[in-house]
């Protein structure tokens, strides 16, 4: 069939892995959040924000249906959260957060791969307090003024609002604030009929640092390896 459709299928299959682990991971936000505090995502705010972040990622309704079902009746995987920090080449610091049934497995292979990265595995708390731990909603901005809903949001624990992009490059509006506060302005954006593209908790450097390109790249590629985990849900970096 030609060069064209062996670049096509080569683009096709890259889209279908990245989004059969998008899947796989928020199906384990869903279990997590459905053990926790129910099925009923009226009462559960962390399963809200899961099938918020469902949507932004388009799961099909009957996937994320199959997951709240599973988790409540007790046949999906006892997950948990655990937290790694470490550093990566030139002394970034990384936070890598995971869900796991198998926590022996997990710090095994995670340190395995900052030891071939180039980094390595630190304790608990070894690099935490570079971070901030923040509330994080990504909007669509068709038809949102930014500064009108600035002021509207700031009794509500608003504390950034910016300009950034998504995955394919599209514009979006990143809204911050205290993790605290983030029940509190996850509803005053549903009372405003404003649906957040994806709604997370992220830790956030407080002093990021800058590197030259090829010292980047090699950070980026310990990175990228630890987003392959099967484990791994997300990783934060202090890399400017």
């Amino acid at each position: 069939m030609g060069r064209i459709f062996e670049t096509r299928k080569h683009t096709m299959f890259a889209r279908w892995d990245r989004m059969a682990k998008q899947f796989a991971k928020i199906g384990k936000e869903i279990t997590i959040a459905v053990k926790a505090s129910g099925p009923n995502p009226e009462a559960n705010p962390a399963l809200r924000r899961a099938m918020q972040n469902a949507r932004a990622v388009n799961m099909p309704k009957d996937k994320v249906e199959s997951a709240i079902k599973k988790a409540s009746g007790g046949e999906a995987a006892d997950y948990q959260e655990v937290i790694y920090e470490g550093y990566a080449p030139h002394g970034i610091a990384v936070v890598v957060e995971t869900a796991t049934d198998n926590p022996a497995r997990t710090v095994s292979s995670i340190r395995t791969r900052f030891n071939k990265g180039g980094g390595n595995l630190g304790n608990t708390g070894s690099v935490g307090f570079l971070f901030n731990r923040m509330g994080a909603f990504r909007l669509d901005p068709k038809g949102i003024d930014p500064e009108a809903l600035e002021l509207d949001l700031i009794d509500f624990g608003l504390e950034e609002l910016g300009e950034t992009a998504g995955e394919k490059g599209e514009p979006q509006l990143l809204v911050r604030c205290a993790l605290s506060d983030f029940g509190n302005l996850q509803k005053a954006l549903e009372d405003r009929g404003i649906s957040p593209l994806s709604a997370e908790a992220e830790y956030v450097a407080i002093t990021p640092t800058e590197l030259d390109e090829k010292a980047a790249l090699e950070v980026l590629k310990l990175i990228d390896s630890l987003e392959q985990d099967d484990d791994v849900q997300k990783v934060f970096h202090n890399l400017a």
